[in-house]
């Protein structure tokens, strides 16, 4: 995680700004975050087959399958590249749908919105978890670690912060966070060593 683009101060881009709304913030970062993690995945899809990840995997423990809860409701297991492929449509699908990432200034959040954004971050995790497991040799044998770990160390600080913020500001607290710690544990040893002084 060392290596990575020198981009600034990571801790000061995730804070939210005075006055701005929260869910507005969730908003803007989500969509970037699809964008980066979507741009990132691309520069492999030459590696990353049906044939060299015939599933969606983070290492020999953890599996993914898919379900959107609309054309399949029951988990399937797929490759890494064909999740992926449902994974970024069924997010794109969230962001056009107005009714939850409303477009249009004073129009409120529906009341499932944190839930519908934990649930895009948890999964665009599993591509960052798939990235580092299973492709990493490559990631630096393209020269992108340092594009990769800065993306990365982005979004789990983006993700701490924002557990804090919502645990103090709306829900006290209470358990909750964007993404669940068991769901960390394929990367858990790097994510500490990015969180440790969060």
């Amino acid at each position: 995680i060392d290596a990575t683009l020198g981009s600034g101060n990571l801790r000061e881009a995730v804070r939210l700004p005075p006055g701005e709304d929260l869910h507005e913030w969730l908003a803007v970062n989500t969509v970037d975050f699809f964008n980066q993690v979507n741009l990132l995945y691309g520069t492999l899809t030459e590696f990353c087959t049906p044939e060299n990840c015939p599933t969606m995997t983070a290492g020999p423990k953890y599996e993914y399958r898919w379900a959107d809860g609309v054309q399949i409701k029951k988990p399937i297991e797929v490759s890494a590249p064909k999740y992926v492929e449902y994974l970024m449509d069924w997010i794109e699908s969230q962001l056009d749908d107005e009714s939850i990432f409303p477009q249009k200034l004073g129009v409120a959040f529906p009341s499932n919105f944190n839930e519908v954004v934990k649930t895009i971050f948890k999964r665009l995790f599993r591509v960052y978890a798939h990235i580092y497991h299973s492709h990493f040799q490559k990631i630096v044998s393209l020269k992108e670690e340092a594009h990769l770990n800065t993306c990365f160390k982005h979004f789990i600080l983006f993700t701490c912060k924002v557990i804090g913020l919502i645990q103090f500001t709306v829900l006290h607290l209470q358990e909750f966070g964007l993404i669940d710690k068991k769901e960390l544990a394929p990367l858990q040893e790097l994510i500490e060593s990015i969180i440790v002084p969060c």
